[in-house]
């Protein structure tokens, strides 16, 4: 039996912005997927209780489900079994990342399940070899929509400056609070507006673009040096910018003016593509207990994060 786990991701600072080539930040999170491989002749088995999902085993070589989300839930390792072209195998998914909500849920499944893999079978795949399979693994998935950061943050942790490539960056640990909407949201169509967008008023939203790659470049000192307070300013400069794109729905807005008002948060913005999903909000020193109760009466959930943390591992327990 092997088992290994990825962590999840924030985009701090960047997002849409970094697909016209300019700077974004992002950072690994506490939060991990784990994937436990065992051998299991005649079969291959992929088993799941923890995606948001009733909970289901499906066989993808009889076709025998148990529910009906079972080919969404396992198409990332699913792919990365092809990939390999592994048969007689079982394959259990756990994971504390809300999937479907921008913080790196798929990029995580696939590094952790390339990692066992590779364990599993002795291939001997480095760090860069793994994160770079795992990319076009889940950029196939998604249809050429895959992110270098997410599954570059998923194997090597840290933070990541990307723009077009991806460059890892030393930066102390953040402690963050996360706002989840619990809407899914659907990363292709939001980007595919925003650069329709650009293609009609290329005048107007390059210089969006332009001003939110100086934001990601500003906030690598900020987070050096701890400027909090500057930081958050920083956070709350670009969640406006990202609104004027046009990425920001009503229940994310209300997070984060609920993080900035009642919860007395720094700063807040949104994380990810929008439409949906989460928010993060740089909380003050001391008790969190006021932040996350006023994202919880704005109707979303909330939970704290560090970020900059461990990339893929395999676990103990294996």
């Amino acid at each position: 039996m092997t088992t290994a786990s990825a962590p999840g991701k924030i985009i701090l600072f960047g997002e849409h912005a970094v697909v016209s080539g300019v700077a974004a930040l992002g950072g690994a999170i506490d939060l991990r997927a784990k994937v436990t491989l065992q051998d299991l002749p005649g079969k291959v088995l992929i088993e799941t209780e923890d995606l948001a999902l009733s909970g289901f085993s499906m066989d993808l070589i009889t076709g025998q489900l148990m529910s009906s989300d079972a080919v969404h839930a396992t198409r990332y390792v699913s792919a990365a079994l092809r990939e390999f072209e592994i048969r007689d195998i079982s394959v259990k998914i756990e994971s504390d990342i809300p999937p479907a909500a921008g913080l790196g849920s798929s990029a995580a499944i696939v590094v952790a399940t390339v990692t066992a893999i590779n364990e599993h079978l002795g291939l001997g795949l480095s760090r860069k070899e793994i994160a770079s399979t795992a990319y076009h693994i889940e950029k196939r998935v998604q249809n050429g929509l895959g992110s270098q950061m997410d599954t570059a943050l998923a194997t090597f942790g840290g933070y990541c400056r990307v723009t077009r490539e991806v460059q890892p960056i030393d930066l102390p640990q953040l402690d963050l609070i996360v706002g989840c909407t619990k809407m899914s949201h659907d990363t292709f169509s939001e980007v595919e507006k925003v650069q329709r967008l650009k293609e009609c008023y290329p005048d107007v939203v390059e210089p969006i673009f332009q001003a939110i790659g100086a934001i990601s470049e500003r906030a690598v000192p900020l987070i050096r040096e701890q400027e909090m307070s500057r930081l958050g300013e920083l956070m709350n400069l670009n969640h406006g910018l990202l609104e004027a794109l046009g990425v920001c729905t009503r229940e994310l807005s209300e997070l984060v003016y609920a993080a900035r008002n009642v919860g007395s948060a720094l700063g807040a913005k949104l994380t990810g593509a929008g439409g949906g999903g989460c928010i993060i909000a740089l909380p003050q020193t001391g008790p969190r207990e006021a932040l996350m109760a006023a994202l919880r009466q704005a109707r979303g959930s909330a939970f704290a994060v560090k970020t900059g943390c461990e990339g893929v591992r395999l676990e103990s327990d294996s």
